[in-house]
């Protein structure tokens, strides 16, 4: 594989990481708490976007008690949509981080390894040498 070639590869996968990036900003998802008493929506970046509190939630004869009940419900529902989005980012940035040797998967850059001689970017040993 030529300069070109590489080139053109790391140039497709920015393209793809940047798609990746943005569909994570569009999408949201939602985390609910108390049978849906709490709803708390983020988006693919994990940024808390919307939350909704049910008025059923509320006990107006124990202001103090429903004061930590909801505070409780909110930080599960917000602790449940944030699961979420770390879901989704798993399934849209992980095929990315596969292609680059990283967490998702041991793939690799098409061609970087003849790139580099023919064999891995420093070595398998501690000293960055190869057996």
């Amino acid at each position: 594989m030529d300069m070109q070639q590489l080139l053109a590869a790391a140039q497709q996968m920015q393209n793809q990481l940047m798609n990746a990036q943005q569909e994570l900003a569009d999408t949201e998802v939602e985390g609910t708490a108390g049978g849906g008493l709490v709803t708390a929506t983020v988006n693919g970046q994990g940024e808390l976007v919307d939350l909704t509190i049910s008025a059923a939630a509320i006990d107006v004869t124990d202001p103090a008690d429903t004061a930590q009940s909801v505070a409780d419900l909110v930080l599960a529902a917000v602790r449940d949509a944030c699961r979420a989005a770390g879901d989704l980012q798993q399934e849209k940035m992980g095929p990315l981080a596969a292609g680059l040797g990283g967490p998702g998967g041991a793939g690799e850059v098409p061609g970087l390894s003849e790139f580099f001689g023919g064999g891995a970017i420093g070595g398998d040993e501690p000293d960055g040498t190869t057996r």
